[in-house]
């Protein structure tokens, strides 16, 4: 039923990564360094917040129960965090998912980077809910959906060292 919305999705997420690298610094002269300012636009990943709420209500959440961006909740190794999606029902958070995208050139130091940003988050939220910070509920699901630029470098075979 979503793989049509999944590529349109997917599609305009590129032509959006590719208008923010266009036009970043356009009224303040400053650019970020590489291809850093195709991401730095923040709405290249509306699309996918938008379908995955769009699943969401089409599993029977009420509209008013789906909160999209700038959705704050505490932390317990940070005070907050803004999640991209957040489903909350009766007081009680059902899910809670960060939305990220990746372009090139430099791959291998960014994923890395965004592998620690995904545990540290889940660490810091599932400690928060663990230490009281939310309210007893069910343990709430999390998300992190990572849109990665298919590119040649996104492929290669990775080689990882042997310990001895």
């Amino acid at each position: 039923m979503f793989v049509n919305s999944w590529t349109t999705t997917i599609n305009s997420s590129k032509r959006s990564l590719l208008q923010s690298y266009l036009l970043q610094g356009s009224t303040t002269g400053g650019r970020d360094a590489g291809n850093r300012s195709a991401v730095t636009g923040g709405a290249q990943l509306d699309g996918f917040i938008h379908l995955l709420g769009l699943i969401l209500k089409d599993t029977g959440l009420p509209d008013h129960t789906i909160f999209k961006k700038k959705t704050v909740l505490p932390g317990y190794f940070r005070p907050t965090k803004n999640w991209d999606l957040v489903a909350v029902v009766n007081g009680e958070r059902l899910a809670s998912i960060e939305f990220k995208s990746h372009v090139g050139p430099s791959f291998g130091n960014n994923f890395n980077n965004r592998v620690e940003e995904a545990l540290g988050s889940a660490t810091d939220i599932w400690t928060a809910y663990r230490e009281g910070a939310f309210k007893p509920s069910q343990k709430p699901w999390l998300g992190w959906l990572k849109l990665l630029e298919d590119a040649p470098k996104t492929k290669l075979k990775q080689n990882v060292g042997k310990s001895t």
